[in-house]
């Protein structure tokens, strides 16, 4: 598993993000869409649990690692007009659960990206 750096890990995924890992992505809202295959890469890369979420766009998925609580995806909430995120419930969620809301290419096009975003 890889070491987790919060700032290391927000960089590299603002480079990652794009068409091909979201059908909802932005140029001017680079988050949007992104949730599900964000926390499932941080599940799989750092051991992050998987959380989700109701809003009224669908499910919102996130994680926790070390007791804290990581949405690098929150930003993606003021695109759609909301005044701040959702309250979170903090309910664990399941790789399928999140699976589901995206597509095995879109996680495949993040991995390939965000290691490619190293350094």
């Amino acid at each position: 598993m890889e070491r987790f750096d919060a700032e290391e890990v927000r960089r590299r995924l603002r480079r990652a993000w794009s068409a091909a890992t979201s059908g909802k992505w932005r140029e001017d809202a680079p988050a949007l869409g992104q949730c599900s295959v964000t926390a499932l890469l941080l599940h799989d890369r750092y051991g992050a649990e998987l959380l989700s979420t109701p809003t009224p766009w669908g499910p919102h998925f996130y994680n926790r690692l070390g007791g804290e609580r990581l949405d690098f995806t929150a930003e993606q909430f003021a695109a759609l007009g909301a005044a701040a995120p959702p309250a979170y419930r903090d309910r664990p969620a399941g790789r399928e659960e999140a699976m589901a809301d995206t597509t095995p290419a879109r996680y495949a096009a993040l991995l390939a990206a965000f290691d490619a975003a190293r350094g």
